[in-house]
């Protein structure tokens, strides 16, 4: 297994490195260190390394056609390690276990595009995102976003896409999504849809229908009924909102997610405030279970970066969950080292009632979910959770 891994790599290599002249590489490399102060079952102090590499390659091919391709490599040990292969169920024969870390390649994007004068057809392994939302994306439902997890990356589907420009300032896009469970073959559960884009100098509207095809012994499939909103005024404002209908479930409010939020800059742009509001409907696009990643249903992102000069900037962020009194403060600095060289330190502390009171009133965002929001770890049956996160990260982009 690991030779015929590596030989891969090799040949990949050997191949795109006698096309150079044909194609354009990027890409960037993250070296990241983790410490935590864990909570439930989780040991009390953990650390973690990583290093990851995004690398990126544009084929062009006249000016007709391009083919696009990333690829992931990641090298992990400690606190990452364990994320790799248990929190996020992936199998550990994903990767390649070495003396002290454990490695893993990754195909992240693989996809082409034809090119004509107002129209585009897109087909692979790509994004494709919806709505203007910075914090909660209600209606990115094939890209859901977590605040919690900034540097998460983002998921890309395996479809195809029309884009219709008829206009600089409009776009028509109709778009396919094969199933979640990769195994199905009788097509089960494809994304059939089109959203419409229209910008103006200081708004934005884009409307979105999708239609999920019908699941094994059903005579119904699920409709999603988007709209996001933003307007470049004294302040910025977006609206962001998803309706998922499934007649079987008789859905009602509880299909709804539905985002809402201003920013506004100070002093030349050196201090930017955000809120952003999210309702989350038990079965919308946000929710535990159904692609999103939250159980309550009111929730409030609060945020401010400071700017002190071209090169260091630190950012405060509140994010709160409403029902349940519960809390995780975010404060991250970025500082450029040199042109294209950047530190990044994070650090979280979630909070809720039972750390004070100890009186049992956990809550979402706390250092220990209740134990219906806080699923078992696959292998050994633990719940985890943190009282602390650290994490130090320099990026360096080609």
């Amino acid at each position: 297994m690991k030779r015929k891994t590596f030989l891969f790599v090799f040949t990949f290599f050997a191949i795109t490195g006698s096309l150079t002249a044909q194609i354009t590489i990027s890409g960037l490399l993250d070296s990241s260190l983790s410490m935590r102060a864990g909570a439930g079952d989780a040991p009390g102090f953990s650390a973690g390394f990583e290093e990851y590499a995004n690398i990126r390659f544009q084929f062009k091919i006249r000016d007709k056609a391009a083919v696009y391709s990333a690829i992931n490599l990641i090298a992990a040990s400690g606190n990452y390690a364990a994320n790799a292969v248990g929190l996020s169920g992936i199998s550990p024969s994903a990767f390649i276990a070495e003396e002290n870390y454990i490695a893993g390649i990754e195909l992240e994007r693989l996809y082409f595009r034809l090119l004509g004068e107002t129209v585009n057809f897109d087909g692979g392994l790509m994004r494709l995102p919806f709505g203007f939302s910075q914090v909660w994306g209600s209606s990115d439902f094939l890209n859901t976003r977590n605040p919690l997890k900034p540097d998460a990356r983002l998921r890309a589907i395996l479809g195809a896409a029309f884009l219709w420009y008829p206009t600089e300032d409009t776009k028509l896009n109709v778009f396919y999504s094969a199933p979640r469970d990769p195994f199905s073959q009788e097509s089960e559960g494809s994304f059939l849809g089109l959203s419409f884009d229209k910008h103006w100098n200081k708004a934005s509207i884009q409307t979105l229908y999708c239609f999920e095809t019908l699941k094994k012994n059903s005579d119904y499939g699920i409709h999603r009924i988007g709209l996001s909103v933003k307007a470049d005024l004294e302040v910025g404002l977006v609206v962001d909102a998803l309706y998922t209908y499934d007649y079987e479930a008789e859905t009602k409010i509880d299909g709804l997610s539905l985002s809402a939020g201003i920013d506004y800059s100070f002093f030349d742009g050196n201090l930017i405030l955000l809120a952003e509001y999210l309702y989350n409907g038990e079965t919308s696009s946000t929710a535990l279970g159904y692609g999103g990643s939250f159980s309550n249903n009111h929730y409030l992102y609060t945020g401010l970066t400071l700017r002190f000069n071209d090169y260091t900037n630190i950012g405060v962020a509140l994010i709160s969950g409403l029902d349940d009194i519960s809390f995780t403060p975010v404060i991250t600095l970025n500082h450029d080292l040199f042109q294209g060289a950047v530190l990044t330190i994070t650090a979280q502390v979630p909070l809720d009632r039972d750390l004070f009171s100890g009186d049992g009133n956990r809550g979402e965002l706390g250092p220990v979910p209740p134990d219906k929001l806080q699923p078992l770890l696959p292998v050994t049956g633990e719940r985890i959770g943190r009282y602390f996160d650290f994490s130090a990260k320099i990026r360096l982009r080609f």
